[in-house]
């Protein structure tokens, strides 16, 4: 299967337009046009709708979209893979989240670097649930995630546990006796729910079902800045806002009446591989 014609068809499906499609990779557009009729006849499907202004994914276009996606994110893996075992003694392929990279990860990591400067490293910053596929697909070597994965011929270990506190601006001063689980369903609250399955589902459900917040990012990281200039609150990991909150930008706000569950991290990573990434 000819990967140009994935790249067009991952390009197109992204902008729905052929003659931007053509302009971003710098081609005809006709060539487009005719990259994709050869897709679509290798495939033997009907991967596109055509309308008057916009094209749509048919509903295998949407199932093949995927596959596309994993098969180009393949090759690039492989190859250069490949290309820095010339160079390097070994390569070491990470995939973390945002939040555990910039609380743990990117010193150990600076760290790592300067003890082993034989071996290649690519970090992947991301959801755990692509991360874990990524592993699977052996196109990442170990995933530090909120998810753990039990899975024959994988290692999963508890990563690291903490608490998740909620903070506000140092320079918003209610509640700074205390919150209850009430009075918590009526402030501003910026919601960021980078964790799943028990701790993710008890988060949301200290609010109403069908809750629309004010403010939603899906990088925890990204929401600090947002937290410090006005009056939001938000629960974060404890060793993320710990630098915010000891320069007096944010402050803790206790809990009246109920607790945060503990959220888990986990490292992820392949049995076989294992002599192999713990060893210098």
């Amino acid at each position: 299967m000819d990967t140009q014609n994935l790249e067009t068809f991952v390009m197109l499906a992204g902008v729905k337009n052929f003659t931007q499609t053509a302009e971003l990779l710098f081609v005809a557009q006709s060539t487009v046009t005719n990259r994709i009729a050869e897709l679509e006849r290798e495939v033997g499907k009907r991967l596109l709708e055509r309308g008057k202004r916009r094209i749509m994914l048919t509903a295998e276009g949407e199932i093949f979209l995927t596959y596309a996606k994993r098969i180009l994110t393949l090759e690039k893996a492989s190859l250069q893979h490949l290309h820095s075992r010339r160079e390097f003694d070994k390569t070491l392929r990470i995939g973390t989240t945002n939040t555990l990279y910039e609380s743990y990860l990117e010193h150990k990591i600076a760290g790592y670097r300067q003890e082993h400067p034989d071996t290649a490293m690519r970090i992947t910053l991301g959801h755990s649930g692509e991360l874990l596929r990524q592993l699977q697909d052996f196109v990442l070597d170990m995933v530090y995630t909120y998810v753990p994965l039990n899975k024959k011929g994988y290692c999963c270990e508890v990563f690291q546990e903490e608490n998740l506190v909620l903070v506000t601006s140092s320079e918003n001063r209610e509640f700074q006796q205390g919150i209850s689980r009430e009075e918590l369903r009526n402030v501003d609250y910026l919601m960021c729910n980078f964790m799943l399955e028990e701790v993710g589902s008890f988060l949301r459900g200290l609010f109403p079902p069908y809750y629309q917040f004010s403010f939603e990012i899906d990088n925890s990281t990204k929401l600090i800045p947002y937290l410090m200039e006005g009056k939001g609150y938000s629960f974060l990991p404890e060793n993320l806002v710990h630098d915010s909150v000891k320069i007096n930008k944010l402050r803790m706000i206790p809990l009246i009446g109920f607790e945060m569950p503990v959220i888990k991290s986990y490292c992820v990573y392949r049995e076989e591989d294992a002599e192999e990434i713990f060893t210098k």
